[in-house]
């Protein structure tokens, strides 16, 4: 422990009904859509909350998300969600937010509402201090199913909930004292250490180098310079490669870090264009060059049977099956299955965040008499960007069928696009009656996917009723577990 505070990391409220972790997209500061840079604001709100006795006893776990851009965050799927906004006035830039409040993702999943047009800067400790105060005094403390503060805003009504956080902040910001406030540290974000320039034996890149510069890298606004996504299978690094990524930071990165989101990867930042040959040869050795980081060929998938008492399938394995195959036949460099993407949870609780997929999927169990086997219920269209939605329930598809399903799915997708769509735009059009092809709604793909999914007898393939990572029989077993709701 004294270890990780001598390098600014705690294990404080990492668990609890608390303030589990305030988020921010990995893009704050470097992408070109983004307002202003929310990292400031989301490290003070951090430390403000950190040990406040404010958020010390919650009926449920609370979470804030900071994003750059409603594209690269998730601010509409959280108890709080903050949006970086300016507007004119008398002539001057003012810089404020907007509040999502309410969403979240789970067994019954929310999209957040939108407390109102713009928060000013200087309000939002006040509204964070505001909502926690409701949800702490008004929250169900008995009920751990739906105990989180999603539940108390659908049960009460937007409306109501509106004006309790608006009449409640009202008051937090007539008594509190001057002194309580966000320390923001708004010192421009600077390069601490010069880039060595990588020296160039030639102009031949690493084979693999364009694949994945393709797919693994994000332009910076901020010329010159790129944002690295480096693939983990379903999450997983060893620990050398932990290792050697920090050692590759250290030389590449401008800003010496590397930051996590919640896609399952690491972004390393302010690399100089001309050293990413040399920082994919890299990470080459180390096994962490896997192309398809911002692709549907890397799906998230939580850890599953391999480790949670609650999962009903080995999701976690599922996920890198889906990776390795779809890698195999280059679906990274489809460009118009770039911003789709595959999400898969163990259980209906959604740590997977199966709801806001493409193409979601959530684990369970089915029988053909008195066998068992591995089932996922599939959902389609859910998105987390300014459109936000959670995907629509289609069809329960046995595990070893996941992958015929999706590649069906994008054979459909193929044969009844228009010009300019991408699966994600297409299955969009088709989940909300907008389509006009052949695949017109929900009901056309159960039809058409159907007959794939329809399950052998246990002789006929004994494989299908064992799950991905398991030799034995499948069987259901669950135990209690934290993260349910």
């Amino acid at each position: 422990m004294r270890g990780l505070a001598e390098v600014g990391l705690t294990t404080r409220e990492a668990c609890g009904n608390t303030v589990r972790n305030v988020m921010c997209s990995p893009l704050s500061g470097v992408c070109a859509e983004e307002k202003f840079d929310a990292t400031p604001y989301a490290i003070a709100t951090a430390q403000f909350l950190l040990r406040n006795p404010l958020n010390q006893n919650l009926p449920r776990k609370f979470k804030f998300n900071f994003s750059c851009c409603e594209k690269h965050g998730m601010v509409r799927m959280c108890d709080v969600g903050v949006l970086p906004q300016t507007r004119e006035v008398d002539g001057k830039t003012q810089q404020g937010f907007k509040i999502f409040l309410g969403g979240g993702l789970g067994n019954k999943s929310f999209v957040g509402y939108q407390l109102e047009e713009f928060t000013p800067e200087e309000d939002l400790l006040y509204t964070s201090i505001a909502v926690l105060r409701i949800f702490d005094r008004m929250g169900d403390r008995k009920n751990m199913a739906r105990n989180r503060m999603r539940y108390l805003v659908n049960e009460m009504g937007w409306e109501k909930f509106q004006n309790l956080v608006l009449k409640e902040r009202a008051i937090v910001r007539a008594t509190q004292s001057v002194i309580v406030k966000l320390h923001i540290d708004h010192t421009p974000e600077e390069i601490k250490k010069p880039i060595t320039i990588s020296e160039s034996g030639g102009n031949s890149n690493p084979d693999g180098y364009s694949r994945w510069y393709k797919t693994n890298t994000f332009k910076q606004k901020q010329d010159g310079y790129r944002s690295v996504f480096i693939t983990l299978e379903a999450g997983d690094i060893t620990a050398n490669q932990l290792r050697e990524t920090a050692n590759i930071c250290k030389e590449f990165s401008g800003e010496g870090l590397a930051r996590n989101g919640f896609s399952q990867d690491m972004a390393l930042r302010w690399v100089h264009e001309d050293d990413l040959p040399r920082m994919y040869s890299r990470l080459l050795e180390v096994g962490l060059a896997k192309s398809g980081a911002l692709t549907m060929v890397t799906p998230i998938g939580c850890s599953g049977t391999t480790s949670c008492n609650l999962a009903l399938t080995n999701s976690h394995r599922l996920a890198k099956e889906i990776q390795r195959k779809f890698l195999e036949l280059k679906l990274d460099e489809d460009d118009e299955l770039r911003d789709s993407s595959i999400k898969i949870s163990g259980c209906p609780n959604a740590c997977g965040q199966h709801a806001i997929a493409t193409v979601g999927f959530y684990g369970g169990g089915s029988r053909v008499g008195n066998d068992m086997y591995p089932t996922y219920q599939m959902s389609l269209g859910g998105r987390s960007d300014g459109d936000t939605m959670l995907g629509i329930n289609c069809l329960r598809v046995p595990a070893k069928r996941v992958i015929p399903t999706i590649l069906k799915i994008i054979e459909l997708f193929k044969q009844n696009k228009k010009e300019g769509d991408t699966l994600s735009s297409w299955i969009h059009r088709v989940v909300n009656g907008n389509e006009d092809s052949e695949i017109k709604s929900i009901d056309d793909f159960k039809r058409v996917l159907s007959p794939l999914i329809a399950p052998p007898t246990k002789d006929e393939d004994p494989d299908f009723y064992s799950d991905y990572g398991s030799d034995g029989h499948y069987h259901t077993k669950t135990g209690r577990g934290e993260c349910a709701a």
